[in-house]
């Protein structure tokens, strides 16, 4: 027996898939195609568990379509802008540009130690200009489709980086990065009007049935399409009204108060003759934008001694407050209070004394006895304190509003929709160039298309905050693309969600001169098996969802859906450790005591807290390169797919990654110390072999069968199961007969094609060592024996009286008399009727025998 060497085995025959070309693909109409992706990474420098995990994923898929005759398109690519490569630049001296090719290097080599079955001749990195070229033309073909537009809003403003900042980038009111007071600002910026396709984003979503239901449902909320009213309320003594949507027209006579944003024009107009109001309106303006941060901070408000008439009841008079929990860019940036049901109204009301009254009734309330205390009735009911829609339901009531509101004026029906414009200009260098020019005589002139890409100058500081391109010397001073005239270059550059709402299909063309071929994309999308973290389930796949459909709507692609399957796997977790002073504690910093509990290294108590998702933060990491370097990618894949389903959270565990070691090893064992028993390749099937081998092969033909249907459901941790059973199976099977030899290699071969996607490398050794010359990733995926699969005994429970007596084993085509007979001759049965008399048995087929006394 040959010792199983991990690394010369991996090394040997990942290079000999390299040599081989193994996993590079090409358009070919002739075949059917299959495209896996995993969501690309950030360069970070070293892939970190959840790589491992999702990247598996992957990989088991793609090894499995592979071998079932699909031409499998599997890529690699790299989402290499964004602020960290700033944030390196500034905190080490080195360029954006050098920090990520070095990443990617780095990290390219790390997940080819995988053995990972992808396709390196179509990689890509999206900071490369070839690449954000193609970026920059679409921009313009969506500018002259009408899909842009440049307009003014509120964002989040970091004055020290001074830079725009996401909501998820505003921690408690300062900026993540700098640590400052966050401030409101309004700027210009550009805008992809994914508004315009709210309706078909929402449809669209039916037709996904390949996607988790959660992940189609935060889409759903977040587009968040709602039915109600526009209402006007006139202000007093004045020809002006203040407009508010509301999903809740029949609440309309439970309203106290009126409430602006602090930037909602009104409140601009009247801050003019009060510093008062001045003052308040800059006090909310330091408030994040975030509907998170709007609902954890103080409701405030500033009364501005204006009223509104109601716009049912003209005798009913609102005041008009400025609040701090109004956003002028939701809705029309003016609400209505109704305090009893609305709990953000409620706390509002009864901080400023406003009125409080319920206008809408449970039905298991009785109206005398009906009052609101400190919990707003968000509920349907019958509607009370209401006038004309006293005593008519909710949606009844919804409806009898909206068409007095349109009779007097006043109001109309309409839908509106939670999702709002994608704003993607950003204030920073590592990203890639609007392609605009600013022009005193022209305005806004988009690049010509021969003069792309705009490329970012390499010489650029970061010894001044905010944008490195905003002050470079040169780089913004160009001529006007239409008059000739000197102007400037658009400083900000592409949120980076825009690079990745394509890069699905640049890899279908990767080295294409245009961003892709036609024929490639489409023979190649949509993306059958797209797989990621839960984490992007709104942003990057709705704004692929519209990317995909505006480059449709400009000629690039005849699809609206570029992700055909989805599936989001759970988190990597980790015990937490820490020192008696509460300092997190490493896995590597802390060592076991015979007791089985842990201390440091220098003898010192060990608190271990539970298991969570691994983060830098709290120490509780383990290095992929340490676990590959020690124990083969094999070992790592399989524990990966083993531990748990995949798209729940699975627990790192020392005794995980040590048990499938050992089944590595035993499996190398078990075929290698029995080759030399072992009839030749592609032996032909003997007439006859033992009981037991038959019944061995039944055991291999019903794990292709199970295995398969296991990866065809993401299964794999079923899937494993199974391989282990079978395993036990074959370690236990004694050859009785010269032809057994035949069966027992069979075995051998299925066992090691069925764990080939998983542990790819042990399975490519072993079947080189079995005597095949074919490299096993180009071997087609076995095929079970329905013959074999197909039971031929069944066991079938014999009651008496309805009580279970017995269970007796039959041939599948047994007649019914032999089962009658079978089942009345057991002794247990026999003890059961006793003297009396058998009346009748009832045999249902397949199923049970009924012994009736």
């Amino acid at each position: 027996m040959t010792r199983y060497n991990v690394k010369e085995t991996e090394t040997k025959w990942q290079k000999a898939w390299v040599d081989n070309n193994s996993f590079t693909v090409e358009t070919d109409t002739d075949k059917p195609k299959y495209y896996v992706l995993e969501m690309f990474p950030y360069p970070s420098g070293r892939i970190h568990m959840g790589h491992v995990r999702n990247y598996t994923i992957g990989d088991v898929i793609s090894r499995y379509k592979k071998a079932k005759g699909f031409n499998v398109l599997h890529p690699m690519g790299w989402d290499a802008f964004g602020l960290p490569a700033e944030n390196a630049a500034m905190a080490r001296g080195v360029h954006p540009g050098k920090w990520t090719y070095e990443n990617i290097a780095a990290m390219r080599e790390q997940l080819q130690s995988m053995g990972l079955s992808i396709d390196w001749e179509r990689e890509i990195a999206t900071c490369h200009p070839q690449y954000y070229k193609h970026e920059q033309k679409m921009f313009l073909d969506f500018l002259k489709a009408g899909l842009v537009e440049r307009k003014e809003s509120w964002v989040n403003w970091d004055p020290v980086d001074q830079t725009v900042l996401a909501n998820e980038q505003v921690i408690d009111g300062k900026g993540w990065r700098s640590g400052a007071e966050v401030e409101k600002r309004k700027l210009s910026q550009w805008f992809f009007k994914i508004t315009d396709f709210a309706d078909e984003l929402l449809e669209g979503l039916e037709s996904l049935d390949r996607w988790p239901e959660k992940v189609r449902t935060m889409q759903h909320n977040w587009i968040g399409r709602s039915e109600g009213a526009r209402v006007f309320f006139p202000i007093v003594n004045s020809g002006e009204s203040i407009e508010v949507y509301t999903t809740r027209p029949d609440t309309l006579f439970g309203a106290s108060f009126c409430a602006v944003s602090a930037n909602h024009p009104l409140a601009d107009k009247l801050s003019v003759e009060s510093a008062d109001l001045k003052s308040f309106i800059a006090e909310c303006n330091k408030m994040g934008t975030s509907e998170e941060a709007i609902e954890k901070a103080d409701k405030k408000g500033f009364d501005t001694g204006l009223k509104v008439t109601h716009p049912l009841d003209p005798s009913i008079e609102l005041p008009i407050y400025v609040a701090n929990f109004v956003l002028m860019d939701y809705g029309t940036g003016a609400i209505f209070g109704c305090p009893a049901h609305d709990q953000r109204d409620l706390d509002f009301a009864r901080k400023y004394n406003l009125r409080v009254t319920p206008v809408v009734l449970p039905n298991d309330e009785n109206f005398d006895n009906f009052s609101i205390a400190n919990e707003a009735y968000t509920g349907d009911g019958k509607m009370i304190n209401s006038e004309f829609l006293n005593g008519m339901d909710s949606d009844t009531a919804k409806k009898t509003a909206i068409n007095h509101l349109e009779e007097t004026g006043n109001g109309k029906g309409t839908v509106q929709f939670r999702l709002r414009d994608w704003g993607v200009s950003r204030q920073r260098y590592w990203g890639c160039p609007i392609p605009i020019v600013y022009c005193d005589d022209c305005g806004a002139v988009p690049v010509k298309a021969q003069d792309l890409p705009i490329e970012l100058p390499e010489d650029v500081s970061f010894d001044k905050p905010g944008n490195p391109i905003a002050h470079h010397p040169t780089w913004k001073h160009t001529a006007c693309p239409s008059c000739g005239k000197p102007a400037q270059r658009e400083t900000d550059t592409f949120d980076t969600f825009m690079e990745s709402s394509w890069y699905f299909a640049r890899f279908c063309s990767p080295r294409s001169e245009d961003a892709f071929e036609r024929s490639d994309v489409d023979y190649w999308l949509p993306v059958d098996q797209y797989i990621g973290g839960v984490e992007h389930a709104v942003l990057h796949l709705l704004y692929s969802r519209f990317f995909t459909r505006g480059l449709k709507k400009c000629g690039y692609l005849g699809m609206e859906e570029p992700f055909k399957g989805l599936f989001t796997q759970g988190m990597i977790c980790h015990e937490t450790y820490q020192d008696t002073n509460g300092a997190w504690l490493s896995p590597e910093e802390i060592e076991k005591n015979d007791d089985g509990g842990y201390k440091t290294l220098d003898g010192s108590s060990v608190l271990v807290g539970p298991s969570i998702k691994m983060s830098k933060s709290k120490k509780n990491t383990i290095d992929p390169a340490d676990i590959i370097g020690s124990y083969g990618s094999d070992t790592a894949r399989f524990f990966m797919l083993s531990d748990s389903p995949p798209d729940r959270d699975m627990e790192w565990t020392e005794s995980g990654i040590d048990g499938s070691w050992r089944y590595t090893q035993r499996l190398w064992r078990l075929i290698d110390t029995q080759l030399d028993q072992l009839p030749a390749v592609n032996t032909s099937q003997p007439e006859k072999i033992s009981e037991q081998a038959v019944e061995l092969r039944r055991k291999v033909h019903k794990a292709i069968a199970g295995i398969s249907e296991n990866i065809e459901s993401f299964r794999f941790n079923a899937a494993v199961a199974k391989i282990y059973e079978l395993t036990n199976y074959i370690v236990q099977f004694k050859i009785q007969t010269s032809n057994d030899n035949w069966a027992l290699r069979e075995s051998f071969e299925i066992l090691v094609r069925i764990i080939s996607p998983m542990m790819p490398h042990i399975a490519e050794e072993l079947w080189n060592r079995l005597g095949h010359s074919q490299m096993l990733v180009n071997v087609a995926w076995p095929t079970a024996d329905e013959k074999l699969i197909i039971a031929n005994t069944i066991t079938l429970p014999v009651q008496v009286n309805g009580k279970l007596r017995a269970n007796i084993t039959m041939p599948v085509d047994a007649s019914e008399d032999d089962i009658k007979s079978a089942a009345t001759t057991e002794e247990a049965v026999q003890r059961a009727i006793g003297d009396k008399k058998v009346r009748k048995i009832i045999v249902v087929k397949n199923r049970i025998v009924n012994v009736v006394i």
